[in-house]
Protein backbone atom coordinates (compact mmCIF):
# COMPACT_ATOMS: atom_id res chain seq x y z
CA UNK A 1 0.00 0.00 0.00
CA UNK A 2 1.02 3.34 -0.54
CA UNK A 3 1.12 4.71 2.94
CA UNK A 4 1.09 2.58 5.93
CA UNK A 5 -0.57 2.92 8.60
CA UNK A 6 0.86 5.95 10.51
CA UNK A 7 0.15 6.94 14.65
CA UNK A 8 1.45 8.41 17.62
CA UNK A 9 -0.39 7.25 20.53
CA UNK A 10 0.89 9.39 23.82
CA UNK A 11 -1.68 7.92 26.03
CA UNK A 12 0.84 5.53 26.98
CA UNK A 13 4.45 5.99 27.72
CA UNK A 14 6.40 5.20 26.24
CA UNK A 15 4.36 6.37 23.39
CA UNK A 16 2.72 3.42 20.82
CA UNK A 17 4.32 4.11 17.17
CA UNK A 18 3.69 2.96 13.67
CA UNK A 19 5.36 3.96 10.53
CA UNK A 20 6.82 6.98 13.24
CA UNK A 21 9.58 8.74 14.66
CA UNK A 22 8.84 10.99 17.09
CA UNK A 23 11.05 14.18 17.98
CA UNK A 24 10.11 16.40 21.00
CA UNK A 25 11.00 20.23 22.04
CA UNK A 26 9.49 21.47 25.42
CA UNK A 27 7.05 18.77 25.92
CA UNK A 28 6.90 15.53 28.80
CA UNK A 29 4.70 13.08 29.33
CA UNK A 30 1.70 13.44 32.11
CA UNK A 31 0.09 10.37 32.61
CA UNK A 32 -2.45 10.08 29.47
CA UNK A 33 -1.63 12.92 27.44
CA UNK A 34 2.01 14.35 26.04
CA UNK A 35 2.21 17.92 27.70
CA UNK A 36 3.15 21.16 25.77
CA UNK A 37 4.72 24.14 27.04
CA UNK A 38 4.58 27.55 25.28
CA UNK A 39 7.02 27.03 22.08
CA UNK A 40 6.73 23.51 22.62
CA UNK A 41 6.88 20.78 19.40
CA UNK A 42 6.36 17.67 18.54
CA UNK A 43 8.10 16.44 15.16
CA UNK A 44 6.67 13.46 13.57
CA UNK A 45 9.03 11.63 11.05
CA UNK A 46 6.90 9.40 8.71
CA UNK A 47 7.60 7.11 5.14
CA UNK A 48 5.58 7.31 2.05
CA UNK A 49 6.01 4.95 -0.78
CA UNK A 50 4.54 6.03 -3.32
CA UNK A 51 2.40 9.26 -3.30
CA UNK A 52 0.86 9.01 -6.72
CA UNK A 53 -1.48 6.72 -5.23
CA UNK A 54 -2.91 8.96 -2.67
CA UNK A 55 -5.68 11.27 -3.81
CA UNK A 56 -5.70 13.55 -0.16
CA UNK A 57 -4.73 12.59 3.08
CA UNK A 58 -6.33 12.48 6.34
CA UNK A 59 -4.78 14.26 9.57
CA UNK A 60 -6.40 13.65 13.19
CA UNK A 61 -4.84 15.39 16.09
CA UNK A 62 -6.48 14.44 19.40
CA UNK A 63 -5.64 16.97 21.73
CA UNK A 64 -7.13 19.24 24.68
CA UNK A 65 -6.29 22.63 25.91
CA UNK A 66 -5.80 22.68 29.97
CA UNK A 67 -7.89 25.58 31.96
CA UNK A 68 -6.66 28.60 33.30
CA UNK A 69 -8.45 28.80 36.48
CA UNK A 70 -11.83 28.89 35.96
CA UNK A 71 -11.27 29.83 32.00
CA UNK A 72 -10.90 27.37 29.05
CA UNK A 73 -7.30 28.24 28.70
CA UNK A 74 -5.51 29.45 25.86
CA UNK A 75 -2.90 27.38 23.46
CA UNK A 76 -2.95 28.43 19.55
CA UNK A 77 -1.09 25.52 17.71
CA UNK A 78 0.09 25.66 14.15
CA UNK A 79 0.41 22.65 12.13
CA UNK A 80 2.62 22.15 9.60
CA UNK A 81 3.79 19.48 6.78
CA UNK A 82 7.12 19.57 5.45
CA UNK A 83 7.23 22.80 6.56
CA UNK A 84 4.13 24.03 5.17
CA UNK A 85 1.25 25.01 7.01
CA UNK A 86 -1.77 23.61 7.30
CA UNK A 87 -3.43 25.21 9.90
CA UNK A 88 -1.69 28.61 11.93
CA UNK A 89 -3.48 29.51 15.04
CA UNK A 90 -5.70 27.03 15.26
CA UNK A 91 -7.53 27.35 18.71
CA UNK A 92 -8.31 23.99 19.68
CA UNK A 93 -11.43 23.56 22.37
CA UNK A 94 -10.54 23.82 25.81
CA UNK A 95 -11.62 23.98 29.40
CA UNK A 96 -13.36 20.34 29.26
CA UNK A 97 -12.24 16.96 30.93
CA UNK A 98 -12.07 15.12 27.51
CA UNK A 99 -9.98 15.29 24.49
CA UNK A 100 -11.36 16.57 20.77
CA UNK A 101 -10.55 15.33 17.23
CA UNK A 102 -9.07 18.13 15.22
CA UNK A 103 -9.36 16.80 11.48
CA UNK A 104 -7.32 18.02 8.63
CA UNK A 105 -7.34 17.40 5.13
CA UNK A 106 -3.93 16.96 3.84
CA UNK A 107 -3.15 17.60 -0.21
CA UNK A 108 -1.62 15.15 -2.09
CA UNK A 109 1.08 17.52 -3.18
CA UNK A 110 2.90 17.99 0.06
CA UNK A 111 3.22 14.46 0.10
CA UNK A 112 6.92 13.23 -1.17
CA UNK A 113 8.41 9.68 -1.27
CA UNK A 114 10.50 8.17 1.82
CA UNK A 115 10.80 10.72 4.92
CA UNK A 116 7.93 13.44 5.93
CA UNK A 117 7.68 15.64 8.88
CA UNK A 118 4.58 16.43 10.35
CA UNK A 119 5.01 19.19 13.14
CA UNK A 120 2.74 20.01 16.11
CA UNK A 121 3.76 23.56 17.27
CA UNK A 122 2.15 25.25 20.36
CA UNK A 123 2.61 29.32 19.76
CA UNK A 124 4.50 30.93 22.42
CA UNK A 125 1.77 33.51 23.00
CA UNK A 126 -0.13 30.39 24.28
CA UNK A 127 -1.03 30.99 28.58
CA UNK A 128 -1.54 27.65 29.13
CA UNK A 129 -1.03 23.86 27.93
CA UNK A 130 -1.37 21.96 25.46
CA UNK A 131 -2.53 18.07 25.64
CA UNK A 132 -1.48 15.57 22.82
CA UNK A 133 -3.00 12.38 22.62
CA UNK A 134 -2.10 10.59 19.15
CA UNK A 135 -1.80 11.71 15.74
CA UNK A 136 -3.05 9.64 12.72
CA UNK A 137 -2.77 9.69 9.06
CA UNK A 138 -4.27 8.16 6.46
CA UNK A 139 -4.87 8.23 2.91
CA UNK A 140 -8.07 9.18 2.43
CA UNK A 141 -9.18 6.02 0.45
CA UNK A 142 -8.33 4.37 3.95
CA UNK A 143 -9.96 6.67 6.32
CA UNK A 144 -9.67 5.31 9.79
CA UNK A 145 -7.27 2.42 8.79
CA UNK A 146 -4.63 3.88 11.40
CA UNK A 147 -7.72 4.68 14.28
CA UNK A 148 -8.42 0.29 13.51
CA UNK A 149 -4.73 -0.78 13.99
CA UNK A 150 -3.85 1.69 16.76
CA UNK A 151 -7.04 -0.23 18.03
CA UNK A 152 -5.78 -3.32 17.54
CA UNK A 153 -2.02 -2.67 19.06
CA UNK A 154 -3.69 -1.39 22.09
CA UNK A 155 -5.90 -4.51 22.75
CA UNK A 156 -2.73 -6.96 23.12
CA UNK A 157 -2.89 -4.77 26.19
CA UNK A 158 -5.16 -6.62 29.46
CA UNK A 159 -3.54 -5.15 32.57
CA UNK A 160 -4.40 -1.12 32.94
CA UNK A 161 -3.62 1.29 35.46
CA UNK A 162 -5.20 4.85 35.92
CA UNK A 163 -4.61 7.87 38.32
CA UNK A 164 -8.28 8.56 39.84
CA UNK A 165 -9.87 11.52 41.64
CA UNK A 166 -13.07 11.58 42.85
CA UNK A 167 -15.31 14.89 44.19
CA UNK A 168 -18.89 15.52 45.65
CA UNK A 169 -21.89 15.57 42.69
CA UNK A 170 -23.29 18.67 41.53
CA UNK A 171 -20.03 20.23 42.76
CA UNK A 172 -18.88 22.87 39.80
CA UNK A 173 -15.58 23.89 40.93
CA UNK A 174 -12.24 21.89 39.25
CA UNK A 175 -10.37 22.39 42.69
CA UNK A 176 -13.35 20.18 44.38
CA UNK A 177 -11.14 16.90 42.34
CA UNK A 178 -9.95 15.32 45.44
CA UNK A 179 -7.18 12.21 44.67
CA UNK A 180 -8.54 8.92 45.23
CA UNK A 181 -6.55 5.35 45.32
CA UNK A 182 -4.97 4.88 41.78
CA UNK A 183 -7.21 2.04 40.10
CA UNK A 184 -5.75 -1.28 38.53
CA UNK A 185 -8.01 -3.74 36.44
CA UNK A 186 -7.34 -7.03 33.97
CA UNK A 187 -10.76 -8.19 32.10
CA UNK A 188 -9.25 -11.00 29.72
CA UNK A 189 -11.16 -13.56 27.72
CA UNK A 190 -8.69 -13.67 25.18
CA UNK A 191 -10.69 -11.50 22.30
CA UNK A 192 -8.64 -8.88 21.99
CA UNK A 193 -11.26 -6.23 22.70
CA UNK A 194 -10.55 -2.92 24.31
CA UNK A 195 -12.95 -2.51 27.01
CA UNK A 196 -15.59 -0.23 26.85
CA UNK A 197 -17.39 -0.16 30.41
CA UNK A 198 -16.65 -1.44 33.67
CA UNK A 199 -18.15 -1.71 36.85
CA UNK A 200 -17.80 -3.19 40.04
CA UNK A 201 -19.11 -3.84 43.81
CA UNK A 202 -16.93 -5.07 46.87
CA UNK A 203 -17.81 -6.67 49.64
CA UNK A 204 -17.94 -4.16 51.86
CA UNK A 205 -20.85 -2.81 49.39
CA UNK A 206 -19.06 -0.39 47.87
CA UNK A 207 -19.73 -0.09 43.98
CA UNK A 208 -18.68 1.59 41.03
CA UNK A 209 -19.48 2.01 37.22
CA UNK A 210 -17.43 4.03 34.66
CA UNK A 211 -16.61 3.98 31.00
CA UNK A 212 -13.94 4.81 28.72
CA UNK A 213 -12.31 6.98 26.33
CA UNK A 214 -12.04 4.66 22.49
CA UNK A 215 -8.27 4.93 23.22
CA UNK A 216 -8.36 4.01 27.48
CA UNK A 217 -6.87 7.55 27.85
CA UNK A 218 -9.47 8.88 30.57
CA UNK A 219 -12.56 7.71 32.19
CA UNK A 220 -15.18 8.95 33.32
CA UNK A 221 -18.27 7.42 35.70
CA UNK A 222 -19.71 6.88 39.49
CA UNK A 223 -18.54 5.39 42.78
CA UNK A 224 -20.56 5.03 46.01
CA UNK A 225 -18.65 4.06 48.88
CA UNK A 226 -19.14 1.70 51.57
CA UNK A 227 -21.18 4.37 53.66
CA UNK A 228 -23.41 5.04 50.69
CA UNK A 229 -21.55 8.47 50.09
CA UNK A 230 -21.63 9.32 46.23
CA UNK A 231 -19.15 10.36 44.32
CA UNK A 232 -18.46 11.66 40.71
CA UNK A 233 -15.05 9.71 39.45
CA UNK A 234 -12.94 10.16 36.97
CA UNK A 235 -9.45 8.46 35.85
CA UNK A 236 -6.21 8.81 33.67
CA UNK A 237 -4.53 6.59 31.99
CA UNK A 238 -0.96 5.70 33.91
CA UNK A 239 0.27 2.50 32.27
CA UNK A 240 -1.21 -0.65 30.34
CA UNK A 241 0.56 -4.00 29.52
CA UNK A 242 -0.01 -7.49 28.61
CA UNK A 243 -0.61 -10.01 31.80
CA UNK A 244 1.05 -11.29 33.30
CA UNK A 245 3.55 -8.61 33.75
CA UNK A 246 3.11 -5.81 36.55
CA UNK A 247 0.83 -8.52 38.20
CA UNK A 248 3.66 -9.58 40.69
CA UNK A 249 2.61 -7.83 43.73
CA UNK A 250 -0.85 -7.96 43.72
CA UNK A 251 -2.58 -9.93 46.04
CA UNK A 252 -3.74 -13.47 45.94
CA UNK A 253 -7.45 -12.81 46.36
CA UNK A 254 -7.33 -10.45 44.04
CA UNK A 255 -6.29 -11.45 40.97
CA UNK A 256 -8.57 -14.56 39.52
CA UNK A 257 -8.03 -17.08 36.52
CA UNK A 258 -10.92 -19.26 35.47
CA UNK A 259 -11.56 -22.21 33.58
CA UNK A 260 -15.34 -21.52 31.92
CA UNK A 261 -18.20 -22.75 30.54
CA UNK A 262 -21.03 -20.98 28.38
CA UNK A 263 -24.71 -22.40 28.57
CA UNK A 264 -26.70 -22.83 25.55
CA UNK A 265 -28.64 -25.46 23.63
CA UNK A 266 -29.47 -26.97 26.76
CA UNK A 267 -26.28 -27.80 28.51
CA UNK A 268 -22.86 -26.41 29.52
CA UNK A 269 -19.74 -26.36 27.14
CA UNK A 270 -16.28 -25.32 27.80
CA UNK A 271 -15.01 -21.74 26.57
CA UNK A 272 -12.03 -19.90 26.68
CA UNK A 273 -10.35 -18.89 30.30
CA UNK A 274 -10.90 -15.62 31.96
CA UNK A 275 -8.68 -13.70 34.04
CA UNK A 276 -9.63 -11.10 36.07
CA UNK A 277 -8.90 -8.07 38.54
CA UNK A 278 -10.59 -5.35 39.79
CA UNK A 279 -7.79 -3.27 42.34
CA UNK A 280 -9.42 0.28 43.87
CA UNK A 281 -7.77 0.15 46.71
CA UNK A 282 -10.96 -1.29 49.14
CA UNK A 283 -12.42 -4.32 49.93
CA UNK A 284 -11.85 -7.42 47.48
CA UNK A 285 -14.49 -7.41 44.54
CA UNK A 286 -17.05 -9.72 44.67
CA UNK A 287 -19.05 -8.78 41.58
CA UNK A 288 -17.42 -7.22 37.97
CA UNK A 289 -19.48 -5.59 34.97
CA UNK A 290 -18.27 -5.20 31.87
CA UNK A 291 -18.79 -4.18 27.93
CA UNK A 292 -16.06 -4.51 25.07
CA UNK A 293 -15.72 -1.89 22.23
CA UNK A 294 -17.21 -4.75 20.05
CA UNK A 295 -20.17 -4.86 22.03
CA UNK A 296 -20.07 -7.96 24.08
CA UNK A 297 -20.82 -7.81 27.74
CA UNK A 298 -21.05 -10.12 30.34
CA UNK A 299 -21.28 -10.20 34.28
CA UNK A 300 -19.30 -12.52 36.73
CA UNK A 301 -20.44 -12.85 40.57
CA UNK A 302 -18.23 -14.35 42.53
CA UNK A 303 -18.99 -17.41 44.97
CA UNK A 304 -17.10 -19.85 46.70
CA UNK A 305 -17.82 -23.11 44.92
CA UNK A 306 -15.97 -26.73 45.46
CA UNK A 307 -12.97 -27.04 43.24
CA UNK A 308 -13.02 -30.36 41.62
CA UNK A 309 -9.73 -32.97 41.52
CA UNK A 310 -8.55 -34.83 38.81
CA UNK A 311 -9.08 -38.72 39.43
CA UNK A 312 -6.50 -40.13 37.00
CA UNK A 313 -6.36 -44.26 37.52
CA UNK A 314 -9.47 -46.41 38.72
CA UNK A 315 -9.48 -50.25 40.07
CA UNK A 316 -12.72 -51.77 40.74
CA UNK A 317 -12.89 -55.16 42.42
CA UNK A 318 -15.48 -56.24 39.27
CA UNK A 319 -16.73 -54.95 36.27
CA UNK A 320 -18.58 -56.32 33.43
CA UNK A 321 -15.52 -55.83 30.37
CA UNK A 322 -17.48 -57.99 27.87
CA UNK A 323 -20.00 -55.17 28.00
CA UNK A 324 -17.59 -52.46 28.18
CA UNK A 325 -19.15 -51.09 31.56
CA UNK A 326 -15.84 -50.78 33.29
CA UNK A 327 -14.92 -48.36 36.17
CA UNK A 328 -12.78 -46.19 33.71
CA UNK A 329 -16.17 -44.75 32.78
CA UNK A 330 -16.56 -43.13 36.61
CA UNK A 331 -13.48 -41.03 35.48
CA UNK A 332 -16.02 -39.51 32.12
CA UNK A 333 -18.43 -37.24 31.97
CA UNK A 334 -20.40 -39.21 28.90
CA UNK A 335 -22.56 -41.42 31.15
CA UNK A 336 -21.13 -44.29 30.24
CA UNK A 337 -21.07 -46.40 33.79
CA UNK A 338 -19.13 -48.93 35.59
CA UNK A 339 -21.41 -52.31 36.43
CA UNK A 340 -20.34 -54.66 39.26
CA UNK A 341 -21.94 -58.19 39.37
CA UNK A 342 -22.32 -58.50 43.14
CA UNK A 343 -24.24 -56.72 45.94
CA UNK A 344 -20.66 -55.15 47.73
CA UNK A 345 -18.11 -53.43 45.40
CA UNK A 346 -14.77 -51.50 46.12
CA UNK A 347 -13.61 -48.76 43.77
CA UNK A 348 -9.76 -47.50 44.78
CA UNK A 349 -8.80 -43.74 42.64
CA UNK A 350 -5.94 -42.08 42.27
CA UNK A 351 -5.95 -38.58 42.40
CA UNK A 352 -3.52 -36.35 40.15
CA UNK A 353 -1.44 -34.72 43.04
CA UNK A 354 -3.00 -35.15 46.67
CA UNK A 355 -5.89 -33.42 47.96
CA UNK A 356 -7.72 -32.88 51.39
CA UNK A 357 -11.46 -33.84 50.18
CA UNK A 358 -14.37 -32.16 51.39
CA UNK A 359 -16.74 -33.31 49.13
CA UNK A 360 -18.01 -36.24 46.56
CA UNK A 361 -20.49 -36.71 44.30
CA UNK A 362 -21.83 -40.00 42.91
CA UNK A 363 -24.19 -40.11 39.61
CA UNK A 364 -26.60 -42.85 38.71
CA UNK A 365 -26.58 -44.78 35.90
CA UNK A 366 -29.12 -45.07 32.99
CA UNK A 367 -31.61 -48.05 34.61
CA UNK A 368 -32.52 -50.39 37.54
CA UNK A 369 -32.89 -48.26 40.67
CA UNK A 370 -31.94 -51.26 42.71
CA UNK A 371 -28.36 -51.62 41.58
CA UNK A 372 -28.12 -48.04 43.25
CA UNK A 373 -25.20 -47.86 46.07
CA UNK A 374 -26.62 -47.52 49.67
CA UNK A 375 -24.23 -47.82 51.75
CA UNK A 376 -20.56 -47.20 51.86
CA UNK A 377 -17.85 -45.99 53.37
CA UNK A 378 -14.94 -43.67 51.89
CA UNK A 379 -11.57 -44.18 52.80
CA UNK A 380 -8.02 -41.82 51.87
CA UNK A 381 -4.49 -43.20 51.69
CA UNK A 382 -1.23 -41.74 51.26
CA UNK A 383 0.72 -44.72 49.79
CA UNK A 384 -2.31 -47.06 48.40
CA UNK A 385 -1.80 -49.47 51.46
CA UNK A 386 -2.88 -47.81 54.61
CA UNK A 387 -6.08 -46.60 55.10
CA UNK A 388 -8.27 -43.96 57.26
CA UNK A 389 -12.32 -43.77 56.55
CA UNK A 390 -13.47 -41.12 56.36
CA UNK A 391 -17.16 -40.82 55.75
CA UNK A 392 -19.64 -43.32 56.16
CA UNK A 393 -23.15 -43.76 54.86
CA UNK A 394 -25.98 -45.54 55.02
CA UNK A 395 -29.25 -45.98 53.81
CA UNK A 396 -29.01 -43.43 51.47
CA UNK A 397 -31.51 -43.42 48.47
CA UNK A 398 -31.33 -41.99 45.16
CA UNK A 399 -34.66 -40.33 43.29
CA UNK A 400 -33.43 -40.80 39.47
CA UNK A 401 -31.85 -42.10 36.63
CA UNK A 402 -28.07 -39.59 36.47
CA UNK A 403 -29.07 -38.01 39.17
CA UNK A 404 -26.26 -36.30 41.05
CA UNK A 405 -25.38 -36.32 44.95
CA UNK A 406 -22.65 -34.74 46.67
CA UNK A 407 -22.02 -35.72 50.10
CA UNK A 408 -20.02 -33.25 52.49
CA UNK A 409 -17.19 -35.19 54.84
CA UNK A 410 -17.22 -33.64 58.43
CA UNK A 411 -13.92 -32.96 60.25
CA UNK A 412 -10.77 -31.42 59.05
CA UNK A 413 -9.56 -32.84 55.73
CA UNK A 414 -6.30 -34.35 55.32
CA UNK A 415 -4.38 -34.56 52.18
CA UNK A 416 -4.15 -38.13 50.45
CA UNK A 417 -3.16 -39.17 46.91
CA UNK A 418 -6.10 -42.45 47.34
CA UNK A 419 -9.51 -42.71 47.90
CA UNK A 420 -11.69 -45.94 48.05
CA UNK A 421 -14.90 -45.75 47.94
CA UNK A 422 -16.31 -49.44 49.88
CA UNK A 423 -19.72 -50.40 48.84
CA UNK A 424 -21.41 -52.51 51.58
CA UNK A 425 -24.56 -52.41 50.61
CA UNK A 426 -27.02 -51.79 47.31
CA UNK A 427 -31.08 -51.08 47.16
CA UNK A 428 -32.31 -54.47 46.69
CA UNK A 429 -30.57 -55.90 43.59
CA UNK A 430 -27.79 -58.12 42.44
CA UNK A 431 -25.36 -55.66 41.58
CA UNK A 432 -23.61 -52.81 41.75
CA UNK A 433 -23.45 -49.68 39.39
CA UNK A 434 -22.74 -45.85 38.85
CA UNK A 435 -22.39 -43.04 35.88
CA UNK A 436 -19.48 -40.90 37.92
CA UNK A 437 -17.40 -40.18 40.88
CA UNK A 438 -15.96 -36.96 41.59
CA UNK A 439 -13.80 -35.61 44.53
CA UNK A 440 -13.71 -31.65 45.37
CA UNK A 441 -11.64 -29.91 47.79
CA UNK A 442 -12.31 -26.43 49.09
CA UNK A 443 -10.96 -23.75 46.33
CA UNK A 444 -8.07 -21.56 47.05
CA UNK A 445 -9.94 -18.87 45.31
CA UNK A 446 -13.94 -18.54 44.68
CA UNK A 447 -15.58 -19.71 40.98
CA UNK A 448 -18.15 -17.51 39.74
CA UNK A 449 -21.75 -17.67 38.29
CA UNK A 450 -23.11 -14.85 35.78
CA UNK A 451 -24.02 -14.50 32.13
CA UNK A 452 -22.25 -13.14 28.70
CA UNK A 453 -23.77 -11.84 25.55
CA UNK A 454 -22.34 -11.54 22.49
CA UNK A 455 -22.67 -8.53 19.96
CA UNK A 456 -26.26 -8.74 18.05
CA UNK A 457 -27.04 -12.19 19.74
CA UNK A 458 -28.85 -13.26 23.11
CA UNK A 459 -27.79 -13.76 26.50
CA UNK A 460 -26.27 -17.00 27.59
CA UNK A 461 -25.24 -18.54 31.06
CA UNK A 462 -21.62 -18.34 32.10
CA UNK A 463 -19.64 -19.88 35.19
CA UNK A 464 -16.17 -20.75 35.92
CA UNK A 465 -13.92 -22.40 38.59
CA UNK A 466 -10.57 -21.71 39.44
CA UNK A 467 -7.58 -22.97 37.46
CA UNK A 468 -5.38 -24.36 40.07
CA UNK A 469 -2.13 -22.43 41.39
CA UNK A 470 1.27 -24.49 40.20
CA UNK A 471 1.70 -26.94 42.90
CA UNK A 472 4.67 -26.41 44.85
CA UNK A 473 7.19 -29.71 45.26
CA UNK A 474 7.43 -29.15 49.14
CA UNK A 475 4.89 -31.34 50.78
CA UNK A 476 3.56 -29.43 54.12
CA UNK A 477 5.36 -30.82 57.07
CA UNK A 478 2.08 -32.66 58.40
CA UNK A 479 1.63 -34.56 54.88
CA UNK A 480 5.80 -35.32 55.08
CA UNK A 481 5.95 -36.60 58.33
CA UNK A 482 2.78 -38.77 57.81
CA UNK A 483 4.51 -40.25 54.69
CA UNK A 484 7.60 -41.00 56.37
CA UNK A 485 6.17 -42.94 59.25
CA UNK A 486 3.79 -44.68 56.73
CA UNK A 487 7.61 -45.53 55.02
CA UNK A 488 9.03 -46.53 58.13
CA UNK A 489 6.13 -49.06 58.71
CA UNK A 490 6.31 -50.61 55.23
CA UNK A 491 10.53 -50.80 55.84
CA UNK A 492 9.86 -52.16 59.09
CA UNK A 493 7.12 -55.22 57.68
CA UNK A 494 9.76 -55.47 54.82
CA UNK A 495 12.48 -56.50 57.14
CA UNK A 496 10.31 -58.97 59.62
CA UNK A 497 9.93 -60.43 56.40
CA UNK A 498 13.24 -61.20 55.20
CA UNK A 499 14.02 -61.58 58.71
CA UNK A 500 11.43 -64.77 58.87
CA UNK A 501 12.24 -66.03 55.44
CA UNK A 502 16.23 -65.97 56.19
CA UNK A 503 15.18 -68.13 59.53
CA UNK A 504 13.09 -70.48 56.93
CA UNK A 505 16.30 -71.19 54.36
CA UNK A 506 19.06 -71.64 57.46
CA UNK A 507 16.48 -74.46 58.76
Amino acid sequence: MSLDATYADFSVTPPRLANAEVRQHLSRPAGGHLALDAGGTVEVDFEVNDPEGIPQATLTVTALVSKLGASPGYAPVDVLLQGEELARDLTVPGGGDLPQDNVFAVPAHLLKPGTNTLEIRTSAKARSMLWLYRITLDSVAERGRSERALAAEAARDTVFAFRTERRAPFSSSASSWESAPPLLFHVDRGEHSLPAQLGWRGEDGAESAISFQSNLSDFHGHHRAADGTDYEYRGRLTGSWASPEGLEHIPVDALHHFRTEEGWGGGWHRSGELRLLVDDGGAPVERVTWRDQRGNSGVAALRTVPAEIEATDVEASDEFEEAGETADNLLHDDREKWRAGEETAQLDFTLARPAAVTSYALMTANDFAERDPRDWTLLGSRDGHTWTPLDHRAGESFTGRFQTREFTLRGRASAYAHYRLDITGNAGGTEIQLARVRFFEAPAAPGFTGYYQRWNEGPIGYRGTPVPAPESAALPAADLAADLEAAVKSLTETAHTLAALATRLRA
